[in-house]
């Protein structure tokens, strides 16, 4: 570590307001220790420098990567940037897939696979949705997650961060489809899995059950035509038909722990997901609705069809 700040410092290296001052990044270190010093493969755990509170793991595959295509460092090279693939955890903060199902995913594409961890508590001891609404009294994780992809941009400089591929399932799904509404500009193709209980175009509502006060709450404008030039798949299991928790549940939610922003879910995952659907056909956005047979509330279950169709877009990001 001491050597690594000193290489650092002697190479005048300045991450400035995105807190990488002194940084490593795969344009300095010389390319045949790149994985000794885990900057390829499994990257370990690594906190957000300006919010240590949120956390990312990334893979990169080795071979596919190339550490300096701007020809500023001693591995210079003008072969293109690697995709990006963004894996938004559901409620669970479950990380596991980045880790086994999407390595080969990774490998064949090829793309680089970013996971970032929004730890349940963030809000208060309670706390385990503030994630998904994008906002709350000390968490933006829309911001928390622009901030890791300039974190990546500056170590990782042969990664594409700019236009990226994201997808979520469940409450990862909730976040995906928000972060579209407010930042199509840095998405190359998404897919919405099961969010349970989206946010709709409806600006008699506030966010997150509408988008009445975007303007005031995020500072952005919701453009539909921007939206609707991205490539995107609504995904769910036929059988996502169960309610998550009954109406005496919700009412004991909200007695104990407040209403909080997001509704209780009324309906299952199979019906907002159509709803959601038939309410962007409406305002003239298009996304591919893929009901996978048999399958429940399963994030497993949809992942093969969730990786076909990302597969053909994310290749062309090459």
């Amino acid at each position: 570590m001491r050597f690594g700040l000193l290489l650092s410092s002697l190479l005048g290296l300045d991450g400035g307001p995105i807190g990488m001052d002194g940084a490593l990044t795969t344009a300095n270190v010389p390319a045949k220790f790149l994985d000794d010093v885990y900057f390829v493969g499994h990257v370990p755990l690594m906190a957000l420098q300006v919010d240590p509170r949120i956390s990312y793991a990334l893979y990169v595959p080795e071979s596919q990567y190339n550490p300096d295509p701007d020809g500023e460092g001693p591995n210079s090279s003008t072969a293109k940037k690697l995709p990006l693939l963004v894996y938004l955890h559901g409620t669970g903060r479950s990380i596991v897939a980045i880790y086994n199902e999407l390595v080969p995913f990774a490998d064949s594409t090829p793309c680089a696979i970013l996971a970032p961890l929004f730890p349940a508590g963030m809000d208060g001891p309670n706390d385990i949705d503030s994630f998904k609404e994008l906002r709350s009294e000390s968490l933006r994780s829309d911001l928390g997650l622009l901030s890791v992809l300039d974190q990546v941009a500056y170590r990782w400089p042969g990664i594409e961060t700019d236009k990226v591929a994201m997808m979520g399932f469940s409450g990862g799904g909730q976040f995906v489809q928000r972060f579209l509404y407010l930042y199509p500009e840095r998405l190359a193709v998404v897919s919405v899995g099961a969010p349970g209980r989206p946010t709709f175009l409806d600006d008699t509502q506030d966010w997150p059950v509408g988008v009445a006060d975007v303007d005031t709450v995020f500072n952005r404008t919701i453009s539909t035509e921007s939206i609707g030039d991205i490539p995107i798949q609504l995904v769910v299991g036929s059988e996502d038909v169960e309610l998550h928790g009954d109406e005496e549940f919700w009412e004991w939610e909200r007695e104990v722990l407040g209403s909080g922003g997001l509704p209780p879910m009324n309906e299952t995952r199979l019906e907002s997901i159509q709803e959601l659907h038939t309410s962007w056909e409406q305002a003239g956005i298009a996304s591919q609705l893929d009901i996978v047979d048999g399958v429940a509330h399963n994030e497993t279950g949809v992942r093969k069809t969730v990786l076909q169709f990302l597969q053909p877009w994310i290749q062309k990001m090459s």
